[in-house]
């Protein structure tokens, strides 16, 4: 039942542009793990309500999200970070082919190790965390205090293909990560310092919002 909505609801998202269409077939041909189109729409939307001026994004893999928020949020500056050398070029290539060369720039590199860098671009708005699943609470602490008193944590892929919620994992390696996640998500829900909800909208997205006194 849950497939059919899911379904039901990506035939009505409207048909994404030449450059995005391109990038999502690449994706899928290469197997590069870009956001469910479910998923990508409700994040998008959370930015236009949100409109942030400074975002950082963790994990850029193609570029795809960083460009599809660049398209949507108008003006937002992205800050965005990947480890991995070929995909950090395609993002680039695609990053280079866009109309956003002036609003995306990506650092290579281990996420862990560019706090000092992204640092010197914040403070941001808004952070989207969307890289190796099992850092995500590292990721959190290391850059949840380079948010502005407004800002928001947007962590992908809570759900893990529903394996989080209770779906016999296929392997011991998926067991582990599903750990890691489920451990994340506890975390996060108990946070003295944030209010995090889960949507069950593409593979899951966590919104973590700074409590009333931190602001």
């Amino acid at each position: 039942m849950k497939d059919d909505i899911h379904r039901y609801i990506e035939s009505l998202l409207p048909a994404r542009n030449e450059l995005f269409a391109e990038m999502e077939q690449y994706a899928m041909e290469y197997q590069v793990p870009i956001m469910e189109p479910v998923g990508m729409e409700t994040l998008l939307t959370m930015l236009k309500l949100q409109k942030p001026v400074r975002i950082l994004e963790i994990g850029t893999a193609i570029g795809y999200s960083a460009l599809r928020i660049a398209d949507a949020v108008p003006g937002v500056q992205i800050i965005t970070m990947e480890r991995d050398v070929e995909r950090h070029a395609q993002a680039i290539h695609y990053i280079e082919r866009s109309n956003y060369t002036d609003r995306v720039r990506v650092l290579l590199g281990d996420a862990l190790e560019l706090a000092e860098e992204a640092e010197k671009n914040g403070p941001y708005d808004a952070i989207f965390i969307d890289a190796a699943k099992g850092q995500y609470k590292r990721f959190f602490d290391l850059y949840a205090p380079m948010l502005t008193d407004d800002g928001v944590v947007y962590s992908d892929n809570v759900l893990f293909k529903g394996y989080a919620a209770g779906i016999e994992a296929p392997s011991k390696r998926i067991e582990k990560m599903v750990k890691k996640i489920t451990d994340y998500n506890e975390w996060l829900m108990a946070h003295d310092h944030f209010q995090t909800i889960i949507l069950p909208s593409g593979d899951g997205i966590a919104v973590s919002l700074k409590r009333s006194e931190e602001k």
